[in-house]
């Protein structure tokens, strides 16, 4: 084979349709968008229209909601703490903490923090900070001689007035229903 003999794959490339080129074309005038309206303009998507019927978004049930304080964590396995203590990305006597992981390169972004979970074996002995720990990841570095120190985030005075509005509101209700009894 010769660099003048290469080709593209059969079907792979295809001519460009010559529009607005006058009426022997098949394909002049209005290019084959029919007439004026909506869509013979450029730029129109009209996303989800389908003809008057109703959309299959609307056909479909709403479920469930998204949480505005939902927390998204990094997902580490104490299996991969001991391959990057065996690999000497991580001290063992040192904390270990999401931004050591981040900077050891075991995770690759830190997000809200660390879940830590159970897969694998761990032998080193660490002392671990993370958001969330599995009751199994708990016990295995335990077991190894080491500890994990799970951070909670404190409830904020706001939350804390809320509660005891809400509780306020609940108790209020009940002794006006037991009044009318």
């Amino acid at each position: 084979m010769k660099l003048n003999e290469l080709r593209n794959r059969p079907g792979s490339t295809h001519t460009r349709k010559v529009l607005g080129r006058g009426i022997g074309s098949g394909l002049g005038k209005t290019s084959g968008r029919g007439v004026k309206g909506q869509k013979a303009r450029t730029g129109v998507a009209i996303k989800g229209f389908e003809g008057g019927q109703m959309p299959l978004f609307r056909r479909l049930p709403k479920r469930g909601f998204t949480s505005i304080g939902r927390q998204d964590f990094v997902p580490v396995n104490i299996g991969r703490l001991q391959g990057a203590v065996d690999a000497g990305r991580i001290d063992a006597a040192k904390l270990v903490t999401i931004e050591v992981l981040v900077e050891a390169g075991v995770v690759r972004r830190a997000k809200d923090g660390m879940r830590l979970l159970a897969s694998g074996e761990l032998k080193a002995k660490l002392t671990i900070e993370a958001k969330g720990a599995s009751k199994a990841a708990i016990d295995a570095v335990e077991k190894a001689g080491g500890s994990v120190k799970l951070l909670v985030k404190a409830p904020s005075e706001h939350s804390e007035k809320q509660r005891a509005k809400t509780k306020a509101k609940k108790s209020k209700g009940k002794g006006a229903a037991q009044a009318a009894a």
